[in-house]
């Protein structure tokens, strides 16, 4: 089965120098030795596949940007999602592509007026909890038709959520392991995180994750749907 990864915002030197490559790499690593191909697109860059047939499945990536800004690369982007979910192919939505995935089915995206969820999160996703990386602020505020809700935090009501089976989103990061939130933290976070948060996620970095069964169920997803 073959997994086009749509990155919509490149990885940091040190997950490129770890892993080999960009975001794409990151998601072959988690979702490895599972009979899956890769294939990566740089949308960010604005390159695009030929369209939804491309890939057997489609993974979109987390991203710096907000799906609200105005990027060239984001209309399009919308559209091939609207494509693949019209084709039935299976769809995943990373953090970004959570929230990308949601607006461009007529949900709304904000940057959430209780700021940032950083690190080491407990969500209730479909009735159990889990430990998961977070890093965003923005958040899926308004659900799309056909969204159903499959995962929440206090911080995040619409954390992760379904579409007819056909669609699977989350808005916290499974790739990221606790070293990956650690490398964030000393490059990505400074003048962008406030301070507290920042500390608070320093604390909980040896805490264990469950990122595992994540991986788990998207893996799952993309079988059934194949």
């Amino acid at each position: 089965m073959k997994i086009g990864i749509l990155i919509t915002g490149h990885a940091i030197p040190e997950f490129e120098q770890d892993f080999g490559g960009d975001y794409d790499a990151v998601f072959a690593h988690m979702l490895r030795d599972q009979g899956f191909d890769f294939q990566g697109f740089n949308v960010v860059d604005g390159e695009f596949p030929d369209g939804p047939d491309a890939a057997d499945g489609w993974l979109i990536t987390g991203s710096k940007h907000g799906a609200y800004e105005d990027h060239d690369w984001i209309p399009p982007l919308e559209q091939l999602i609207r494509e693949i979910y019209a084709e039935g192919r299976p769809l995943v939505g990373v953090c970004f592509g959570h929230q990308v995935i949601a607006q461009a089915l007529g949900g709304k995206v904000e940057k959430f007026s209780g700021g940032w969820s950083v690190g080491h999160t407990t969500y209730d996703i479909e009735g159990e909890q889990m430990a998961i990386n977070a890093w965003h602020q923005d958040q899926v505020t308004e659900l799309p038709p056909g969204a159903q809700v499959i995962g929440s935090s206090d911080f995040c009501a619409n954390a992760a959520l379904v579409y007819d089976d056909r669609i699977y989103t989350i808005q916290p990061h499974p790739e990221f392991t606790s070293h990956m939130i650690g490398q964030l933290l000393d490059t990505r976070a400074k003048d962008v995180v406030p301070e507290p948060i920042i500390n608070d996620a320093k604390t909980k970095l040896d805490a264990p994750i469950d990122s595992d069964k994540i991986a788990s169920r998207i893996v799952e997803f993309f079988k059934q749907g194949a």
